[in-house]
């Protein structure tokens, strides 16, 4: 009887969180490169979030990443939020775009032909998890949501930002990017390996073009960025 009882118990509680699951707060992790980026949740208006800064760059994203999921509780979603360079002139700054696919974009070799990617190499399965065709797709109910008022774009991840004309047209030429990060595929990666849904804003602060800060626009774009995110949170909340 005790048994039986116990059963009902935990089958009725089941049920019960069944039912309200839809009308529970979403656990939303947003995650950014610096201190700066992250400032903008400040303005956020009625939504719990957990900021994690991870510092710049593929290897710090990684490990801060891993580190968090490892330590507790999973997000419902995981948001990268930050600035990029644009390669696409119809993209300017202060434009606030989404990241649909992404990929390590200098990890690989160099021979007398060029650049190879690591999969044009053989040492990497270009199809292997979380991989399709050597990159990394987002797609999720809050990507669908979120393209209502999210331009979707073609994202590739450096470890040195572009700032030379040669390396613009390899990369170009290769890749045909929208936009350039330095974290973003290692966010792609970690999220995908863990299986946590995930979506990425990005805001253009400034043009890929031979290095030039005085044309770089990080305040608007953070301004733009903010924006942008607190629609996107009113759309999946």
């Amino acid at each position: 009887m005790i048994y039986l009882a116990n059963k009902t118990i935990y089958l009725c509680s089941y049920l019960i969180q069944l039912i309200y699951q839809d009308d529970m707060p979403l656990r939303i992790l947003v995650v950014s490169a610096t201190p700066a980026e992250s400032e903008i949740l400040k303005a956020m208006n009625g939504v719990d979030l957990i900021p994690v800064v991870t510092g710049v760059g593929t290897v710090a994203t990684a490990w801060t990443l891993t580190r968090y999921f490892c330590g507790g509780q999973l997000p419902d979603l995981a948001i990268n939020i930050g600035i990029a360079g644009s390669f696409n002139s119809d993209i300017q700054p202060g434009d606030v775009v989404m990241p649909v696919s992404d990929c390590f974009a200098d990890a690989g070799v160099e021979d007398r032909s060029g650049f190879l990617s690591l999969s044009e190499a053989g040492l990497q399965d270009p199809d292997e998890l979380p991989f399709r065709s050597g990159r990394i797709i987002a797609e999720n109910r809050f990507m669908s949501a979120a393209s209502e008022i999210l331009r979707p774009v073609s994202a590739i991840t450096v470890n040195t930002a572009t700032g030379s004309l040669q390396t613009i047209a390899r990369l170009s030429g290769k890749y045909n990017p929208d936009i350039e990060t330095m974290e973003g595929a290692a966010f792609f990666y970690v999220c995908s390996r863990e299986k946590i849904p995930f979506m990425a804003l990005r805001a253009v602060s400034n043009i890929v073009e031979p290095r030039n800060r005085e044309n770089w626009k990080i305040g608007l774009a953070l301004a733009n960025l903010s924006v942008k995110l607190n629609e996107v949170l009113v759309l999946i909340k």
